[in-house]
């Protein structure tokens, strides 16, 4: 499989969690970074293994996707700089056909959660009003993309 495409998305960091968590879809993410710049990452989506390049970019990025054998994701695991990444991914259905992506991290990240969500359009991304459970957003603050995650960990308070 490869994909390309424009990823268009907003990051906010959490609130409060929202109730029954345990219900929605989720799932387990191991990821790494073979360069932060540019941006070429690894990534374990439950028995999935995929190869991400993307474009600089904060709100909208171009992203190539490739799919791996679990040989090529190991082989390639050798080259990953920095801290990995280990989290939960909760999708939560959303207003207008959108979901929320909501990552609780484990590991060297531990007790750290936001939450993405990804827009069709530009235009929908600047109308998206968030719900309460969201906190402050994040999207132009590059500490807190998960490769300057994984290369720097939490970044400290505002």
């Amino acid at each position: 499989m490869k994909n390309e495409n424009y990823e268009i998305e907003r990051k906010f960091l959490i609130k409060t969690l929202p109730n029954n968590l345990e219900n929605f879809t989720h799932h387990k993410i191991k990821q790494g970074y073979i360069s932060t710049n540019p941006t070429i990452r690894l990534r374990q989506w439950d028995d999935k293994y995929i190869l991400t390049v993307k474009s600089a970019g904060l709100m909208k990025k171009l992203e190539y996707e490739i799919e791996l054998t679990r040989e090529q994701f190991d082989g390639l695991w050798l080259k990953v700089e920095g801290n990995t990444i280990e989290k939960t991914r909760y999708i939560i259905p959303l207003d207008n056909n959108l979901k929320a992506e909501l990552d609780i991290y484990k590991g060297v990240l531990s007790g750290f959660m936001n939450v993405e969500v990804e827009f069709p359009s530009t235009k929908s991304a600047i109308m998206f009003n968030s719900p309460d459970w969201f906190g402050q957003e994040v999207t132009q603050d590059a500490r807190y993309s998960n490769s300057s995650l994984a290369k720097f960990g939490k970044p400290a308070k505002n």
